[in-house]
């Protein structure tokens, strides 16, 4: 009795300790301001919690309600956008690298990429890994053929890689090759049902021969935007027709090749949340599939959370949006921080990604028929760089929001939209936007403590503690 009496006063006294030895917790803050006199800066004057009475209005951060735990943010890395990076002189790229991709402190740290699978229609021509011509088929899919990604794109991840090896990747094809496609055309068109398994063994292909080149795909999606047929190059998919070919085909081809790689539903607009939950209505689906992901140029972010109160062991992800060219940077910074850094995870998204990561100055290069004016995160001018609102708005997370940060309650107050954290080492994240016309002043609450802030309009602070 007298041994466990004193175990139980030598954990007390262990547990005060550690608490104590902590001290009062001191918040930094990162802010951006919406007319650019500050961007993305830490200030000098750090905030200490203390406990406080107050009427001004309360940020609470409740690390006890949890939810889901992050994957990352980040950006598509096109066929464009590592273009540019190549032709960049390499001590040039090798410092941006760095800036974008390093976790040390100093940099942005970048923890998710999203590429294509095959060209996308920010890649300079159309392209997939097995294109054919008179007729050809190749059902075995023996001619796959990774070269067009050799030229950069690959030589670029290999050096994020050697930055930071546990990025995840997530790979989505804009077009499977022509010959299995109703139009034979790269331009809209729907997967023929025949070419079922030829497909699922082209993802399995694209997934092993990234692997040789040390490249692991953390996740695919079947097709980008499946109700969009008019892009270049683009496929129609209806919500059955990618559950019959998951079922069928790719689920199993993935199990037969033992394909760690996660299976994502959908890849398109919010205003569909009907598509991945009729998919996954379906069992025999379901199985091979770990969740489904969003864009966001229809329908509202809340309508996202439909599809976990459908099925909540099924996990949810944010994957593109873009940011028309040549931007407004007070706007932008507004709704993409509310609408994504905040609203995606908020509805129960692991990762928050922009569209897309570089252009040239005249939004280069396109395919004939793709985007015209998707402004990228950096405007790459042989070696001059502009860093444009996406930079910015995702830095303002994925400095400090690691993968597997776990999401906890905050709420809401008189035009304060914010998201809280928790990381992994114990420290806490709170992003804080103040969408108001006017400065607002207000508390933020942590553990019965309490510091006081200001925010000037349209601003966006990052509180680290």
């Amino acid at each position: 009795m007298k041994k466990t009496i004193s175990k139980i006063l030598l954990a007390t006294l262990v547990s005060w300790q550690v608490t104590h030895a902590q001290g009062p917790r001191t918040a930094e803050v990162w802010l951006t301001h919406a007319d650019q006199s500050k961007l993305f800066e830490k200030q000098a004057e750090t905030f200490t919690f203390s406990p406080q009475s107050s009427t001004l209005p309360t940020i609470f951060v409740d690390e006890k309600q949890k939810f889901q735990s992050m994957d990352g943010f980040g950006f598509t890395l096109t066929g464009g956008s590592a273009t540019l990076l190549w032709q960049m002189d390499a001590d040039k790229r090798k410092a941006l690298l760095k800036e974008l991709f390093a976790f040390d402190g100093k940099n942005i740290g970048i923890s998710y990429l999203r590429v294509s699978i095959g060209a996308s229609d920010l890649s300079d021509h159309v392209f997939t890994y097995n294109d054919l011509t008179g007729g050809q088929t190749d059902e075995k899919i023996q001619k796959f053929d990774l070269s067009e990604e050799k030229k950069a794109l690959i030589p670029v991840l290999k050096e994020i890689l050697a930055i930071n090896p546990a990025i995840k990747i997530l790979g989505s094809p804009w077009t499977p090759p022509v010959w299995m496609k109703t139009n034979s055309n790269s331009k809209g068109g729907s997967l023929l049902p025949k070419y079922y398994d030829a497909y699922a063994l082209y993802f399995v292909k694209y997934i092993q021969s990234m692997k040789k080149e040390g490249i692991h795909i953390d996740a695919v999606t079947i097709q980008n935007e499946p109700l969009h047929p008019g892009n270049n190059p683009s496929l129609l998919m209806q919500p059955e027709e990618q559950g019959a070919f998951i079922k069928q085909s790719l689920g199993k081809a993935f199990k037969l090749a033992k394909i760690t790689t996660k299976i994502w539903l959908y890849d398109h607009n919010a205003d569909r949340p009907d598509y991945p939950i009729a998919i996954l209505n379906d069992p025999e689906v379901r199985q091979y599939v770990d969740g489904s992901a969003f864009h966001l140029y229809g329908g509202s972010v809340e309508n996202i959370r439909q599809v976990h109160e459908a099925h909540p062991d099924k996990n949810l992800y944010f994957t593109e949006q873009w940011i028309g060219a040549p931007g407004n940077f007070a706007g932008d910074l507004a709704w993409h921080t509310k609408t994504l850094i905040i609203g995606a995870p908020r509805n129960w998204c692991k990762t928050v990604l922009e569209w897309n990561l570089a252009a040239d100055p005249q939004q280069n290069p396109h395919t004939d028929g793709g985007c015209t004016e998707c402004l990228g995160a950096l405007t790459i001018d042989k070696n001059e760089i502009k860093r444009n609102p996406a930079y910015y708005i995702v830095a303002h997370a994925s400095k400090f929001v690691r993968p597997n940060a776990q999401r906890i309650a905050s709420n809401t107050t008189v035009g304060l939209q914010n998201i809280a954290f928790k990381t992994a080492e114990g420290r806490i994240v709170l992003i804080v936007l103040n969408e108001s016309n006017k400065p607002s002043t207000f508390m933020i609450s942590h553990q019965n403590k309490k510091i006081q802030q200001t925010l000037s309009a349209g601003a966006v602070a990052t509180y680290v503690w």
